[in-house]
């Protein structure tokens, strides 16, 4: 596979890792549909923050 391969790991490495920001993503997403049903919808502004945080997290994971 060409992504194991691009990050020098094994098919099964690359698979595992694959799965576990699945399930990160998922209990994310979940987390967040709970604090909705209890606080209300995020506003715009706080998803943008939200966005901005994630991405420098994002940059800070691939340096």
């Amino acid at each position: 596979m060409d992504g194991a391969a691009a990050e020098g790991v094994s098919v099964s490495a690359w698979m595992t890792a694959a799965a576990r920001r699945a399930l990160r993503v998922r209990s994310g997403l979940a987390a967040v549909a709970e604090w909705e049903a209890d606080n209300g919808p995020l506003t715009a502004e706080e998803l943008d923050a939200a966005r901005r945080r994630a991405g420098q997290a994002g940059e800070r994971q691939t340096a």
